[in-house]
């Protein structure tokens, strides 16, 4: 999406996982990453990587100095990483909603907020139908952004 938007020559160098990629990038290896704020967090804090911005439509609250990509100058960038708990395609409707009240209310406390903000995530529980639609909008703006990128698997 940064190359399509910006006309910006990068070449993709393909990691198995954050760790190694941030490990290239202190070392000097590659000059930059896309990476998610949990798996960089304790880089930046040890002052080894320097946070240019977030990809995100909004500031995160573990950084709120840091802008967005919007701010820094291109309007429309929006990018977030999001993890999510799954079940089998015919998980009962009951046991789905009971499973989301159940993360609904750990992400509640108190506790369990403060140390996910520490890693700079942001929970969320929607219910399952909201989560379905969501899903459903992710996997239309990708496979668009795939087609325009023209995006092969090699």
């Amino acid at each position: 999406m940064f190359k399509l938007m910006t006309g910006t020559e990068m070449v993709h160098v393909p990691y198995r996982g954050a760790g190694p990629a941030v490990q290239d990038l202190i070392a000097g290896q590659v000059q930059l990453i896309f990476d998610s704020v949990p798996s960089s967090a304790a880089a930046v804090r040890a002052g080894l990587l320097r946070p240019l911005a977030v990809t995100t439509a909004h500031r995160v609250a573990a950084y709120p100095e840091l802008p967005t990509i919007a701010e820094s100058g291109l309007p429309g960038f929006d990018i977030a990483t999001w993890y999510a708990i799954w079940g089998p395609p015919r998980l009962p409707a009951p046991i789905a909603r009971r499973l989301q009240g159940a993360v609904a209310e750990a992400v509640a406390r108190p506790e369990v907020r403060e140390r996910l903000a520490t890693l700079g995530a942001e929970p969320v529980a929607d219910t399952p139908e909201a989560f379905a639609a969501f899903c459903a909008r992710e996997y239309e703006r990708w496979g668009r952004l795939v087609r325009e990128a023209r995006v092969t698997l090699d």
